[in-house]
């Protein structure tokens, strides 16, 4: 039945106008290569002008979305699969910042691939993928979310190979096309049991579903619910390049600047994104969530080892997005919701200019910056930032009523920020100390701490993912596993601060030779797709 009949006129506006930026960019995208080419830099002009009406569309999506409610509506097309919209807060700020990303990374594309006699061809790809991961953000079904995650890689590899002559390239995006096959095999896996369990793929009926299980206590067939949910988990570890499958995002950076920030500010977080909207499923599954915060935490503490070690600006940047994507499936794995969307959000705004400003960055360094060999951290320098990041990080919390003193999951959380505090606080005091620096020191870091508390309260109340918590993070056995995380966590930190004085020592020359390899995963990757789609060196001219 056709729901659309069944909704108020300012329902059905809101779901047009969250529909209207991705329809006009797939539309925009559906154009032929030829034609697009032959008039390039007009075409990327469009893209742009496109890309910021669109995320004016969103920013009145959002206005509808205050002043009426969420709006969930359904056209039928085959059976009971059919196009729809589900929008509610978590996808208003899902739409309202790829839009913006879209709107900033195709206007800077029309300079950057000026005068390239392909610059349509990738406008046309950039509009698809673009597209793609807007529909995901307002899709109404499970259906639907399949076929917008399915798209968003398909159009993706063809950016990644936008430059097929480079072997290095190709590699990698057949490493990443391989590795997204899979993560599509496990959403259709769980298309099948979530509809074979709930008799239907609507998002509004699956979670419906899923807290009625939640408010009666128990689950049947928890055998089902945990292969859903395990499935889910893996596919959006997948998704999001967690370990093993993390080698192709840092070997991605041959592909054009625009697409990286693209990559790296939004398409990564489709995992995530994944896991929080299916939260009222993935939490009837502790074991789920274990899986995602084991996986996720060992992510985040490889790939911060490895990034220390590359001078090189765009890898160093991907090989952080690895550790960011870890850290935010930890933060899902623990049921720190609202936080891993405040990460999202606050990772994706940073990650994009930071990409879009890396040139720049290359520049300055050449010209204008000489580095100054940092010492080493003083012990007491260490034990006076961290116990001002304590204190900081507990007032914090206490005014604004954060209560993860009973949830031994999110007091890592708290345990990790206080770290990165404390890391703040010494880059400040590290060369000498003085009174006015020191309160610099304190009220910058007062400040940090104040905004992440306040976001985190702001994104909680606004969000429909709640907070929960994991029954297995607070068990024995669960707060000794993450007392040994929080002590690794606190090891990379000293690490970190200990550098300078630890760089002539023997061990540490192999374990940086050993790091900046990867580990040497990524080359039992190449070599394993290599055997598996060989990659054929152009010929010589």
């Amino acid at each position: 039945m056709n729901r659309f009949m069944n909704l108020e006129p300012h329902q059905i506006l809101t779901a047009v106008l969250a529909a209207a930026g991705p329809l006009s960019l797939l539309v925009l995208g559906m154009l032929p290569s030829g034609l697009l080419n032959r008039h390039g830099l007009r075409t990327a002009r469009m893209a742009a002008l496109n890309s910021l009406a669109g995320l004016a569309f969103a920013c009145l999506a959002d206005v509808c979305l205050v002043c009426f409610g969420q709006v969930d509506c359904k056209c039928a097309i085959a059976g009971p699969f059919g196009f729809g919209v589900y929008f509610d807060s978590l996808s208003a700020v899902m739409l309202t910042l790829v839009s913006f990303l879209l709107a900033v990374i195709s206007r800077f594309s029309i300079n950057y691939l000026a005068g390239d006699l392909n610059q349509g061809r990738f406008t046309k790809w950039l509009c698809l993928t673009g597209g793609s991961v807007l529909m995901l953000a307002i899709s109404g079904n499970l259906v639907q979310f399949a076929l917008a995650w399915s798209a968003t890689s398909w159009f993706l590899h063809k950016l990644l190979v936008f430059y097929p002559e480079r072997p290095g390239a190709v590699m990698a995006a057949r490493k990443k096309f391989l590795i997204s096959r899979l993560g599509d095999v496990c959403l259709l896996a769980v298309l099948a049991l979530v509809f074979n369990k709930f008799h239907s793929s609507e998002f509004s009926e699956i979670f419906a579903a899923s807290r009625r299980i939640h408010e009666a206590g128990f689950v049947q067939d928890r055998f089902e619910i945990n292969a859903i949910c395990l499935l889910l988990a893996v596919g959006a570890m997948l998704k999001s390049a967690q370990f093993p499958f993390h080698s192709w995002l840092p070997d991605t950076m041959e592909t054009p600047t625009p697409v990286s920030a693209l990559m790296h500010a939004g398409i990564i977080n489709a995992g995530g994104f994944l896991v929080i909207r299916m939260n009222p499923l993935v939490t009837l599954s502790p074991a789920a969530l274990s899986v995602l915060a084991l996986f996720g935490a060992f992510t985040a503490l490889f790939a911060s080892l490895v990034m220390l070690t590359h001078a090189s600006v765009k890898r160093s940047l991907a090989f952080s997005t690895v550790a960011q994507m870890g850290f935010m499936m930890l933060e899902c794995g623990l049921g720190a919701f609202s936080l891993a969307v405040l990460h999202l959000v606050a990772h994706s705004l940073y990650k994009a200019h930071a990409f879009l400003s890396s040139g720049s960055i290359v520049r300055l360094a050449k010209s204008e910056w000489v580095p100054v060999e940092k010492p080493g951290a003083h012990p007491l320098t260490l034990v006076a930032s961290f116990a001002t990041a304590i204190v900081l990080s507990l007032g914090c919390a206490w005014v604004f009523s954060a209560n993860w003193q009973h949830n031994s999951g999110l007091l890592v959380l708290a345990g990790a920020f206080s770290m990165a505090l404390a890391y703040a606080l010494w880059n400040f005091w590290s060369r000498f100390i003085n009174l006015p620096l020191a309160a610099f020191g304190v009220a910058f870091s007062g400040a940090i701490a104040s905004t992440h508390f306040l976001l985190h309260k702001m994104f909680s109340g606004l969000l429909d993912a709640k907070d929960c918590v994991n029954s297995q993070a607070n068990s024995p056995a669960g707060v000794l596993l993450l007392g040994a995380l929080l002590a690794l966590f606190l090891a990379v930190l000293v690490l970190q601060t200990e550098l300078p004085q630890w760089a002539n020592r023997p061990a540490f020359q192999a374990l940086y030779v050993h790091a900046r390899n990867g580990f040497y995963f990524n080359t039992l990757a190449n070599r394993a797709v290599a055997a598996l789609w060989p990659v054929k060196m152009a010929p010589k001219k």
